[in-house]
Formats: C-alpha cells, structure tokens, sequence
C-alpha cells in the first residue's frame, strides 16, 4: 500500500503521526510483521492535477483470507479519514515465500 504524506491544506504527515499509525493501526492487524519503505509518488487528483508528494510504502505478506481483506479496508479507511486523504494505492499479488 502507498500512503501519500501530504495533507488536504498542505501540511505534512509528521514522521510521530505515521509512527503512531503504524503502531496502533497496522501492526495490531499484521502481526506476522510488515516492512514501510520511503516513496515518491505521482497522480493526478481528482480535480485532474498532477499531484507529486512523499510517500510510505507498506509491504505485507499474508496469508489470504476474508480477515486480512477486511483488515486492510479497515487501515485505508482509517488513514483517509485521519489524515484527510482522497485514496491509498493498493496493489496485490500472489507470491511464493520461504524462510
């Protein structure tokens, strides 16, 4: 998932708020663990402007299941909401791991 940083009037996600996030929002839901990267992303909003802004990548590897898909509604919805953003890019895919 790509989490933008940049806030509707402008302001920016502190790097405290994001921490707090990760800890109370995400980690709760994805103990198996996760991995954020830093990002730069671009897109053009929905008033048709290309927006370019900082970025947090969160990478999770589950299992999949009616659960997971729920929980990952629940941290989109949960970050839009809390930090005034229009969406959060999310990509999926299958993949073999091991350890």
């Amino acid at each position: 998932m790509c989490f933008g940083l940049t806030k509707r009037g402008g302001e920016i996600v502190s790097e405290s708020e994001w921490q707090e996030f990760v800890k109370t929002v995400i980690t709760p839901r994805f103990r198996e663990g996760l991995t954020v990267l830093d990002g730069l992303w671009q897109f053009f909003n929905n008033s048709g402007i290309l927006i370019i802004e900082k970025s947090n990548i969160v990478i999770l590897i589950y299992k999949n299941s009616p659960e997971k898909t729920k929980s990952i509604h629940k941290i989109i919805g949960s970050y839009k909401r809390s930090f005034q953003q229009e969406s959060v890019l999310r990509t999926t895919s299958k993949v073999k791991i091991s350890f």
